[in-house]
């Protein structure tokens, strides 16, 4: 079926014509979440009621049509219902993720210039009152969460919506003629600030109606399919992927409750697609390998036997379009002895995930395609909506994030960035010409991504352009190639090679700490914790053999001289990794400058870097 009304040019549009088409069915729903133990679904017509209620309350209050509203929320059926409301009555939501701290959330809501802001709880309540009197603009203030006590100017959400319900009791016309255009700003989503200090992205309804469209006619979804969401809203991609696309097809959306409890959530929701980051699948393939490790000789000969014919099947497929009769025949063996039994745990009608938000490991790609798991490879930007590029369910390359999408061109320059242009690019960043011009030239959008594209028109991300180290000797070098070389090894879960102005590369690496103490168990190597553990000599030995391994894969250049291992991973609650889980360098090589510095001078030596 796809899109229920395929002809939408704005959300306000698509959010109505979903609503219409569902509104006495009471047996689909778009919305799931846990109370109890137990998923229960949000009807439709329930929840179209409480966007009509909250926007009737938000109006009454002050909001009026391109006033900015933000979001301060973690994932949950309120955030959806606050996006709904505020974009119906035509203004702009600005999403805030509920991991920043007040100082940045105080620049935000003063450069913006945020009227309102709806927060889930009393944690992100606290931040905002504790820089209320710094936000000249802000009036008002909505908890979803019940307020305990009173509390001047705030309202909590069934406060809000008892109010908006007497409102449109008293004057039904209230949400009438609230006009919204497809060129009108729909969010302004801040840039995670890696680098500098956070940017507006300011994307239109046409922007995100648009990429909806391409979405859907590469993703082929309708209301038999329902998705597991995790990742946060506040981000572009599980916003327009996660939640408008498959809204706009009728399918339902399982909210995950948390990270930590995904395989669970996996095996109750039963989803059929979902959008995801590489880091989810590392941790799929550690636990698969691990479960393994604790069978039976014969149960793990099966398994990495069924491991290999499917290499070879998929081999076969892309090499001679198809494979032949005995390996097809030994594939649906190994399906029935071990495929299913790998997809029932990921819910058992999983078609596939999509993958964004960071690079995919073409191993990782190609060990879960030989599972016959298939994930779909996307790029994108904020910028852009997010999507611009996907692998196609019908050909998969392991190593590319697939074709451009739909009305979206794509090229590389001369110093191999990759431009984009088409109706998903953003009308620019909120209040800076400045850096809007810098990345906008010609009608085309310059990434900031080094990149490649095949002859079969595939595009290939090699590294971002910033992300370029230059040593000391002046050679140029992407340390994403090497990275994941060695992010390969079941012994290391993170990775970040540094170099710039140095003589040589050097990483620091946090290993897999559930693999390294399973080898020191087997050694009879004794540690206290896990700074311990790194220090071990015999642990040591481990990632000096992997990087000789590497160094014969790379150019003298590009070789990692020395590294080390680091006792605490790179996370977004001690702010080392953005909210789309990509490592924040600049923060890390900071934290870490002494035992930068300390690897360096412990060399004593010089290396020849030409």
């Amino acid at each position: 079926m796809g899109l229920i009304n395929p002809d939408f040019q704005t959300l306000p549009e698509l959010f109505t014509s979903v609503f219409a088409h569902y509104r006495h069915d009471s047996v689909k729903f778009p919305f799931a979440r846990k109370i109890n133990g137990v998923y229960e679904p949000i009807v439709y017509h329930a929840f179209e009621d409480d966007v009509r209620i909250l926007a009737a309350f938000l109006k009454h209050s002050g909001v009026n049509s391109k006033d900015r509203v933000a979001i301060l929320s973690e994932n949950r059926p309120s955030w959806y219902l606050a996006d709904m409301a505020i974009l119906n009555l035509g203004a702009i939501d600005v999403p805030l993720y509920p991991s920043l701290p007040s100082n940045q959330i105080e620049y935000i809501l003063n450069n913006c210039s945020a009227k309102a802001i709806i927060v889930s709880n009393m944690l992100q309540l606290g931040k905002i009152l504790s820089i209320w009197q710094n936000l000249p603009e802000l009036t008002l203030v909505v908890v979803m969460n019940r307020l305990e006590e009173p509390i001047e100017d705030v309202v909590d959400l069934n406060q809000a919506k008892a109010e908006g319900e007497k409102i449109l009791a008293k004057k039904p016309w209230v949400l009438d003629a609230t006009p919204v255009e497809p060129d009108d700003i729909a969010t302004i989503i801040y840039t995670s600030g890696t680098t500098g200090i956070p940017k507006g992205v300011m994307l239109t309804h046409r922007n995100i109606c648009e990429n909806i469209k391409s979405c859907s006619s590469v993703i082929r979804l309708d209301d038999s399919d329902c998705g597991l969401s995790f990742l946060p809203l506040s981000h572009a991609y599980e916003r327009t992927g996660g939640y408008y696309l498959l809204f706009a097809c009728g399918a339902s959306i399982y909210m995950a409750e948390s990270i930590e409890t995904i395989s669970l959530n996996m095996t109750e929701a039963r989803p059929t697609i979902m959008f995801t980051v590489p880091r989810l699948f590392d941790r799929i393939k550690i636990n698969v390998l691990k479960q393994i490790s604790t069978q039976s000789a014969l149960k793990q000969k099966i398994f990495y036997w069924a491991l290999k014919t499917g290499e070879k099947y998929h081999r076969e497929i892309d090499t001679n379009g198809k494979a032949s009769q005995l390996l097809s025949i030994q594939h649906t063996l190994a399906e029935k002895l071990v495929y299913d039994k790998i997809k029932s745990k990921l819910g058992g009608r999983l078609r596939y995930f999509v993958s964004g938000g960071a690079a995919l490991p073409q191993k990782i790609g190609e060990f879960f395609q030989a599972l016959d798991v298939t994930i779909l490879e996307g790029f994108g930007l904020t910028e852009t909506s997010p999507v611009t590029h996907v692998n196609r369910p019908e050909k998969v390359k392991y190593g590319t994030v697939g074709l451009p999408l739909n009305k979206v061109e794509a090229m590389i320059a001369q110093d191999g960035e990759i431009l984009l242009r088409g109706p998903n690019i953003m009308k620019g960043y909120w209040m800076d010409e400045k850096s809007t011009k810098e990345v906008i030239k010609d009608g085309w959008f310059h990434s900031g991504d080094i990149g490649e594209i095949d002859r079969d028109g595939y595009l290939k991300i090699t590294d971002r352009k910033k992300h370029i180290i230059v040593t000391s000797g002046g050679k140029n070098i992407a340390p994403m190639p090497v990275e994941n070389l060695i992010s390969d090894s079941p012994y290391v879960d993170q990775v970040i090679v540094i170099g710039e102005k140095r003589p040589f590369l050097i990483a620091l690496i946090v290993p897999e700490f559930s693999k390294l103490k399973e080898f020191a168990n087997k050694e009879g190597i004794k540690a206290l914790d896990n700074k311990e553990l790194i220090e071990n000599k015999n642990i040591l030995l481990i990632y000096e053999k992997l990087m000789r391994t590497i160094s014969r894969q790379l150019a003298t250049h590009e070789k990692v001289r020395k590294f080390q291992l680091i006792e605490t991973a790179f996370t977004i609650e001690n702010g080392q990794m953005t909210p789309s889980m990509k490592l924040k360098r600049k923060e890390i090589t900071t934290r870490y400058a002494a035992e930068i510095d300390k690897v360096y001078n412990d060399l004593n030596m010089v290396y020849n870097t030409e």
